[in-house]
C-alpha cells in the first residue's frame, strides 16, 4: 500500500476519481447559472443593475435583515428562559420550541392568511370578544411575521445548547469578584453565546433570502418570487436575479463558516452545573411570553390545519360542496413524496460516503475539495437549482431530452440541494471507526470491499441513517424544486398543498398539510432524534 506524504495510506485512484466526478456534478447547477448569465444575448451588466434586479434585491435584504434581527432576539430570549431560569414547565418548552421547524413556511403563511380572513378560525374567535375586523396579513409585515415565527429555532437550538454547556463556575467567579447577577451574565455568558447567536442568525438570513413559498403567498416580491415570475417569460432577467441571489447566499455562508471556526471549544466535562436564575415577580409574565411564542409558532398553525381538515371531511356530510380530492389523490401525493424522499436520501448517502472516506479516512486534497463543493450547495437556493436544470435540459440536446421531465432529474435536483445535510454526520461516522479495527481486519486479510462490508458499514450505519433522515425530511418539504422540476403527473404533497392554497381550496390543502406535518414530525423522532445518541 502506498503512503501519502503525511504518513497516511493514499486514497485509491478509483476513489479519487469518484471524488472529482462528484465535485463537478454538485458544482454544475451553480456554474451553469453563471455561464448562462454571460452567454445570453441580453447585456448581463445592464440587467444586473436594472430596476428589475435591484428592487427585488433591496426588498430581499430588507426582509432578511428584519427577520434575522427578530429571530435572533426571540430565539435567544426563549433559550435563556427555558434553560437558565425557573420558568414553569421549562422541560416541556425545551421539547416544544424547536418544533416549528416541522412546518414548511408556506404552510405557516397559509395558516395565518386564512385563519384571519372572514370565516377563518381566528376571525371567529376574535369576533366572540367584539373584534369584528382582523388584520389581513400580506406584503412585508406578513412575510416578516411568518418567517420569524418559523425560523427562530435556528437560533434557539445552538444558543440553548451553548447555555446548557457553559459551566456555572464562570458566573460564580464573577459574583465572587463583586459583580451583580446582570453584570456577571454580561461579562461571562454573553461573550460565550455570541458566536452561537451569530451562527444561528446567519442561518436565518440564508433561509429568508432562499424562501419562496411564504413570500409568494404573502405577495412580497423578493428575489425568489421575481425569479419564478420571470423564468419563463424573461429568462435573461431570471438569470440576472439568480446571479444576485447566488452572490448573496455565498457571502452569508462564508460569514457563517468564519463565525463557526471562531466558536470557542468547550470541554466535555463541566466544572459545575449551569447557574439557574430566579425570575421572581417576572416568573409568570415570562411564562406568558414563552406561551405566546409557542402558541403562535406551533399552536396556531396546528389548530388551523386541523380545523380546515376536519371541516373538509365533515362538509360533504352536511350537504356542502364536495371535496375536489379523494383518498386516492392524497395517497398518490403521499406515496410520490415518500418515494422521491427515500430515493433522494439513498442518492445523497451514496454520494457523500466516498467524499467522507477521502476526507475522513485518507485526508485527501480531492476529498477536501469535494467536501467544500457539497457543503457550498447549502448556499444554493432550491429555486436556482431548479432553474439551472430546467434550462439545461432545454438546451442540452439529446442528453437534455433524455432527462427532461423525468424522476431522475428531480432526484438529482433534490440531492444537490440536500446532500450537504448528510455530509457532517457521515464524516463523523467515518472518523469514528477505530484505526486498530482496520489494522486487525487488514492483518486477517479483509481489505477493500470485504472490510467495508464487515467492519466499516456496520459501525457507520447509525450515522448514515441519521444523515439520510435529515435529507428525507428536507426533501419532503421542498417546494420550488418540486414545482419546477417534478415530472408531469408526479404530484407531491407540497405541490398539491401549494396549488390548493393558491386556488383557495383550503379544506383540501388542510387535509394534505396535516398528512405532511404528521409524517415530518414522526420522521423527526424516528430517524433523527431517537438515533441521536447512537453515533
Amino acid at each position: 500500500m502506498s503512503r501519502s506524504t503525511n504518513g497516511e495510506d493514499s486514497a485509491p485512484l478509483a476513489l479519487r476519481t469518484i471524488g472529482i466526478v462528484l465535485a463537478i456534478t454538485f458544482a454544475f447547477p451553480g456554474a451553469y447559472l453563471v455561464w448562462r448569465n454571460f452567454t445570453e444575448d441580453a447585456d448581463p451588466t445592464g440587467l444586473l443593475f436594472s430596476s428589475a434586479t435591484v428592487e427585488p434585491m433591496l426588498r430581499t435584504l430588507r426582509l432578511a435583515v428584519s427577520v434575522s434581527v427578530a429571530a435572533a432576539g426571540l430565539g435567544t430570549s426563549l433559550a435563556w428562559f427555558s434553560t437558565r431560569t425557573d420558568l414553569p414547565m421549562a422541560q416541556m418548552w425545551r421539547v416544544l420550541l424547536p418544533l416549528p421547524l416541522v412546518f414548511p413556511t408556506f404552510i405557516g403563511a397559509a395558516a395565518f392568511i386564512r385563519t384571519l380572513n372572514p370565516g377563518g378560525l381566528g376571525n371567529d374567535v376574535l369576533s366572540d370578544f367584539g373584534v369584528d375586523q382582523t388584520p389581513e396579513l400580506s406584503g412585508f409585515f406578513g412575510a416578516w411575521l411568518v418567517l420569524t415565527l418559523f425560523t427562530f429555532p435556528y437560533v434557539y437550538l445552538p444558543v440553548a445548547a451553548r447555555l446548557r454547556q457553559l459551566p456555572g463556575s464562570f458566573e460564580d467567579s464573577a459574583r465572587v469578584l463583586g459583580d451583580s447577577a446582570a453584570r456577571a451574565v454580561a461579562k461571562t455568558v454573553l461573550p460565550h453565546i455570541s458566536g452561537s447567536v451569530a451562527a444561528g442568525t446567519l442561518l436565518v438570513f440564508l433561509y429568508t433570502i432562499s424562501d419562496f413559498g411564504a413570500v409568494q403567498l404573502m405577495r412580497y416580491d423578493t428575489l425568489t418570487r421575481a425569479i419564478e415570475t420571470n423564468y419563463l417569460a424573461r429568462p435573461p432577467t431570471a438569470f440576472a436575479l439568480s446571479l444576485v441571489l447566488m452572490v448573496m447566499a455565498a457571502l452569508v455562508v462564508a460569514a457563517e463558516r468564519l463565525v463557526s471556526r471562531r466558536l470557542p471549544v468547550m470541554g466535555a466535562a463541566r466544572s459545575s452545573r449551569a447557574v439557574q436564575y430566579r425570575l421572581g415577580r417576572w416568573r409568570w409574565p415570562c411564562f406568558g411570553a414563552v406561551f405566546a411564542a409557542a402558541a403562535l409558532s406551533l399552536g396556531a398553525p396546528t389548530a388551523a390545519l386541523v380545523d380546515w381538515a376536519s371541516d373538509g371531511l365533515l362538509r360533504e356530510r352536511r350537504g356542502g360542496r364536495p371535496l375536489t380530492i379523494d383518498a386516492d389523490k392524497v395517497l398518490e401525493a403521499t406515496v410520490n413524496t415518500l418515494t422521491a424522499g427515500v430515493l433522494t436520501a439513498l442518492a445523497a448517502a451514496l454520494a457523500v460516503i466516498p467524499i467522507a472516506y477521502l476526507l475522513g479516512r485518507y485526508r485527501d486534497r480531492i476529498g477536501s475539495l469535494s467536501h467544500a463543493v457539497v457543503i457550498a450547495t447549502f448556499a444554493l437556493p432550491g429555486i436556482l437549482i431548479a432553474l439551472a436544470l430546467r434550462f439545461w435540459t432545454i438546451k442540452a440536446g439529446p442528453a437534455g431530452d433524455l432527462l427532461y421531465d423525468t424522476l431522475a432529474l428531480l432526484i438529482f435536483a433534490y440531492t444537490v440541494r440536500f446532500a450537504s445535510l448528510a455530509m457532517g454526520v457521515t464524516l463523523v461516522a467515518v472518523r469514528s471507526i477505530p484505526a486498530p479495527m482496520r489494522d486487525v481486519a487488514a492483518t486477517l486479510g479483509a481489505k477493500g470491499p470485504r472490510r467495508l462490508a464487515s467492519i466499516d458499514l456496520p459501525l457507520m450505519t447509525p450515522g448514515i441513517l441519521a444523515g439520510a433522515g435529515l435529507v428525507l425530511m428536507s426533501t419532503m418539504k421542498e417546494l420550488p424544486i418540486s414545482l419546477i422540476v417534478a415530472p408531469i403527473g408526479f404530484p407531491t404533497l407540497t405541490t398539491r398543498i401549494f396549488g390548493s392554497f393558491e386556488d383557495a381550496f383550503v379544506a383540501e390543502a388542510g387535509i394534505m398539510a396535516v398528512v405532511l406535518v404528521a409524517i415530518s414530525a414522526l420522521l423527526s423522532w424516528f430517524l433523527v432524534l431517537r438515533r441521536a445518541d447512537h453515533f
